[in-house]
């Protein structure tokens, strides 16, 4: 109590308490808890709200693990352990990246004298025979697109006529120059642009879908003067937009997807929008599920809220643009849908092109001009790009000019039919097995699967030991067959395999857990943070010579 006392008699604290009850400071105190009061509503807004109360739960408990896990690995014995752990996951992984086999030289210095011929077709040779799984014979799901000798001769053809050329420098390749605007008015032609649409290749779908934020970002703060940009998308959106929102200091908001349909919710982007939204983002298909998104019904909620809606067609690529004239009928979700602003499309998948070429679409010119760069007072000139990339490898355009004018409209139409066909006919093969089941409504290429009775990523081990590599899923847990041309024609073998893969297991002739289920498995009972660990020793692994 004395020391109570004092305090209070002092002149100090009696010149504070003073000051702490000016009328004025209250006044900045209301604001502040004014404020705050606004922060927790803006959280609920964008959790609770669109997320529902059970998915805010999930992230809260989510969250707050996460929270308890940062501060125990903090503790010597946890940061030991966890360290050693990862270690021993880093190695594996790297055994299997990055096998070292001293049979083999490892080259981490230039030689001294340069190869010959025959020395550099014998390491060439050795280099493309490394063990691999077996895409040429379409045992992979998706990565590659044709085995077509004549289209690989091709681009190679292509490829070395316009080896040295830049198209940064347009006066000195022209040729270069107007093959990729051809390609663009070829593609956008595809997809019902007007006019007035414009379009620009880059190097793949990752790079055309973060251009398209980047391009949502800045007409939002041009027209609309949002600071704060947002992105509104469903949760199986393409990871790119995902990394277009860290790269460009945008917010994501992802929305869930209807369990059934596995579309995106459109009561939960409704919800999702509000003033900072420059961008809704749908698929024609989606990577996870090769499910469409109700485009004409996100194209609403554009034009109602007056903000861009990106649909991303990398994926689909030219089977969703060929699937009407092949005889599969699609909803609409292209530039004839009111509201879409843009489109990507990847050239290098079902275009069949050589690997590094996408095309990012617009509805006008005038959009498009928010995804250049320019720098008009720079000292070593005038520079502008239209794209991430300032030179950029005028040989893969050449590539895919000539893979396009090679195959025309009847050969698409051709594949398209091919592609498209050997899906249903897997999907229905998949849907006759009692204890599996198809996600959503295939419309292309993809169609994903789980098991009522099995571990669905044993159900895959299983199918690597006969040769397959399939796609894992999660959240929720699946795999996905990729319709291509190589693996359309190995789609019979995939169905035998498949069918005699389940009878084993209703057998009981299976009984180990495998790789996959087991690091999916730890995926969903270790923290985040840890997973994200795991993969970051994925990547440093691709990089081990």
């Amino acid at each position: 109590m004395p020391i109570v006392s004092s305090l209070a008699n002092n002149p100090t604290v009696q010149v504070l308490q003073a000051y702490l009850n000016n009328p004025r400071l209250s006044n900045i105190k209301n604001i502040v808890f004014i404020f705050f009061i606004y922060k927790i509503l803006s959280f609920l807004n964008t959790t609770f709200v669109v997320h529902g109360a059970s998915r805010t739960y999930n992230e809260v408990k989510l969250y707050l693990s996460a929270l308890a896990f940062k501060y125990a690995k903090m503790l010597p014995s946890v940061k030991e352990k966890l360290n050693r752990e990862l270690g021993k996951a880093a190695k594996d992984i790297e055994d299997k990246v990055a096998p070292q086999d001293d049979t083999h030289p490892r080259y981490t210095t230039l030689p001294r004298h340069g190869f010959t011929d025959a020395e550099m077709d014998k390491e060439l040779n050795r280099y493309s025979e490394l063990p691999h799984t077996a895409w040429e014979k379409g045992r992979v799901s998706g990565a590659v697109y044709h085995h077509n000798k004549v289209l690989s001769d091709l681009g190679a053809r292509a490829y070395k006529m316009f080896s040295s050329a830049n198209p940064l420098h347009p006066e000195v390749f022209p040729g270069t120059r107007k093959m990729e605007a051809e390609v663009c008015a070829m593609v956008t032609n595809l997809f019902h642009g007007g006019p007035n649409a414009g379009a620009v290749m880059t190097s793949g779908g990752t790079e055309s879908i973060l251009m398209s934020c980047k391009t949502h970002r800045e007409w939002g703060k041009d027209v609309k003067g949002i600071t704060k940009p947002e992105i509104v998308a469903p949760v199986t959106i393409h990871a790119a937009f995902n990394k277009a929102a860290d790269y460009f200091g945008m917010k994501i908001i992802l929305v869930p997807i209807d369990p059934v349909t596995m579309q995106a919710d459109l009561k939960a982007v409704k919800r999702a929008i509000n003033k900072n939204t420059v961008l809704i983002a749908g698929s024609a298909v989606n990577y996870p599920h090769g499910v469409m998104d109700d485009i004409e019904a996100l194209g609403q909620l554009a034009l109602k809220h007056n903000v861009g809606l990106h649909v991303d067609c990398c994926l689909g690529s030219f089977m969703v643009a060929f699937a009407e004239k092949a005889g599969y009928k699609l909803p609409l979700f292209d530039f004839r849908v009111p509201g879409v602003t843009a489109i990507s499309c990847d050239t290098h998948k079902y275009g069949f092109a050589p690997k590094g070429s996408s095309i990012m679409m617009y509805h006008s010119k005038e959009l498009r001009r928010y995804q250049y760069f320019s720098l008009p007072t720079w000292p070593g000139g005038i520079y502008a790009s239209p794209s991430v990339a300032g030179s950029r490898p005028g040989a893969l355009i050449a590539g895919c000019w000539a893979t396009l004018m090679h195959i025309g409209e009847e050969g698409y139409i051709k594949e398209a039919k091919k592609v498209i066909g050997a899906q249903i006919k897997v999907r229905k093969a998949i849907e006759a097995i009692p204890s599996l089941y198809v996600y959503g409504e295939p419309r292309t290429s993809v169609v994903a699967f789980n098991s009522t009775k099995f571990n669905i990523y044993d159900i895959s081990d299983q199918m690597k030991k006969r040769g397959w590599h399939l796609s894992a899923l999660q959240s929720p847990p699946g795999v996905h067959f990729t319709s291509t041309i190589p693996s359309a024609d190995a789609s019979d073998e995939f169905i035998v395999d498949l069918q005699e893969v389940m009878q084993d297991f209703e057998n009981g002739k299976v009984t180990e857990t495998g790789s996959t289920a087991g690091m999916y498995g730890m995926a969903a009972t270790v923290p985040t943070d840890v997973v994200a660990d795991v993969s970051l020793a994925f990547v440093d692994a691709m990089y081990k010579p």
